[in-house]
């Protein structure tokens, strides 16, 4: 470098969004990006730079949903929403995505999910007792799969590269991406399960849930919204806080991704997303319930889901907990 050049610009940190505290020191941050959306679209407050691109993971999963009935799978209730999930593994979500296989002439072995556990510690444990393995269909993505899967059999699309980019099943989920979240897609790269993955802002993932919720009734988006919302515990499980909250908050779409990405939208229109940005998934509850609170939720499921005890000695020595 020589005299005259100016040296390079370092990013600011992003904000603290919770804080870990143990027996009263602090011993650990959490950073990430926040934003909330008023009833009307408008952006009410942020946290770190929500309009960088992240890749929101699983909370994408709503868009593709969309894309695949748009594409002309005829989808509707515990079929539809388990499309849109992350399941847990339960008995009841590894049932239906094996129907839903079968329905199609399709079985497991078509899926290209990777072989994997129960996402729910209690089922992988359960699983494991009797004797099972990884298997692909045990992955928490594979209600999605056997969804892509299906209407690529329908509309005489190859299966064997329906997870290509270039697929007509994975253009036509970009293109839903960027229409719902009012953008253009920033990045496109391959997701856990192998999936492509569509990068946007965290706002124009608040938008897209929005627009979901708010969809006219009959649309793929209210269609998928509407799904998931009357069976939430098929979109993640008996155990999960997304389940939980739909539940609980009527009219509520939320749905999380890996890598702590978080993105809700109300029956009144507002909506929030956020990223931790070191993709601890032990400070998602704490700020999510800080966001929902922030957005005027109140209701006994905002505690349940913001509560994250440390354990010293299997005793409750301190917690994480939001900082905004």
């Amino acid at each position: 470098m020589t005299s005259t050049d100016a040296p390079a610009a370092i990013a600011p940190a992003p904000p603290v969004l919770a804080e870990v505290v143990r027996s009263g020191f602090t011993e650990g941050h959490h950073r990430g990006s926040l934003v909330l959306l008023a009833a009307d679209g408008s952006v009410e407050r942020t946290l770190g730079d929500p309009d960088a691109p992240v890749f929101p993971r699983s909370s994408n999963k709503p868009m593709q949903a969309a894309a695949i009935l748009r594409a002309g799978l005829e989808l509707s209730g515990e079929r539809l929403a388990l499309a849109a999930a992350s399941h847990s593994g339960e008995p009841f979500h590894l049932e239906l995505v094996a129907k839903m296989l079968a329905e199609h002439g399709l079985s497991a072995a078509d899926l290209r999910t990777p072989p994997d556990l129960p996402l729910d510690p209690v089922a992988a444990e359960a699983y494991l007792a009797a004797g099972n393995v990884r298997e692909r269909i045990t992955m928490n993505c594979s209600g999605k799969h056997a969804a892509m899967l299906a209407v690529c059999v329908r509309n005489g699309w190859d299966t064997a590269s329906y997870l290509d980019p270039a697929h007509p099943l994975q253009l036509l989920v970009g293109q839903v991406v960027a229409e719902a979240a009012g953008e253009p897609v920033a990045a496109v790269g391959t997701d856990g399960c192998g999936a492509p993955l569509m990068a946007i802002g965290l706002t124009g993932l608040a938008r897209a849930f929005r627009s979901f919720v708010l969809a006219e009734p009959g649309s793929a988006e209210r269609r998928v919204a509407d799904a998931m919302r009357a069976h939430p515990e098929y979109v993640a499980g008996t155990r999960r806080p997304d389940t939980w909250l739909m539940t609980e908050v009527p009219g509520t779409l939320s749905k999380m991704g890996a890598e702590a990405v978080q993105a809700v939208a109300l029956a009144n229109g507002r909506a929030l997303a956020f990223k931790i940005d070191d993709g601890s998934v032990r400070a998602l509850g704490p700020v999510l319930a800080r966001a929902l609170e922030l957005l005027g939720v109140d209701a006994p499921v905002v505690s349940r889901i913001g509560r994250a005890p440390l354990l010293g000695g299997a005793v409750e020595v301190g917690e994480i907990r939001a900082t905004f």
